[in-house]
């Protein structure tokens, strides 16, 4: 099984095969870990779409109060590349990649604890319409952003693993 879900027997199945009861300690205070980074304001609508969705899955108790950790994200890069290509010469299909860096700061050391670059790709077709075709590449760069959240999310989860 791919992806979280919540078992019969309360456990929370990730990956292949591994389950991981909810309610251990160790799963509570990663979640808590979270709820105790501030995440620093990031240029453009980009930016702003992708901070959205850390809050989104950082804060499940609200704001913290007085955060332990700072998070920052580099500049936001996007690439195109046109593949499947027809006899004239038109792409029919498009690949967008999106990719930035990440830094976990301790506010009480001011010591860079994690950095990491994060990249996601999605493709979309490109269609006669300009206009259907900028709403699929929207939508791409939407799940693009959202799967950099998740992977940021799952950096950090796994650094408070282990330290």
């Amino acid at each position: 099984m791919y992806g979280g879900s919540v078992g019969s027997n309360g456990s929370s199945e990730i990956g292949i095969g591994a389950s991981v009861p909810i309610s251990t300690p160790s799963f509570q205070s990663v979640r808590a870990g979270l709820n105790r980074i501030e995440i620093n304001a990031i240029r453009d609508a980009e930016g702003v779409y992708l901070r959205n969705a850390l809050i989104d899955r950082f804060y499940s108790r609200g704001y913290p109060e007085a955060p332990v950790y700072t998070l920052s994200i580099g500049k936001i890069g996007q690439s195109t590349y046109d593949f499947d290509i027809t006899v004239d010469s038109e792409a029919t299909r498009r690949q967008l990649t999106v990719k930035t860096s990440m830094t976990l700061i301790d506010k009480r050391t001011s010591e860079v604890v994690l950095q990491r670059a994060v990249k996601a790709s999605s493709s979309y077709d490109v269609l006669g319409s300009q206009f259907t075709t900028r709403v699929a590449e929207q939508d791409v760069l939407e799940a693009s952003l959202d799967d950099l959240a998740r992977q940021i999310e799952q950096q950090i989860v796994l650094y408070f693993k282990r330290h």
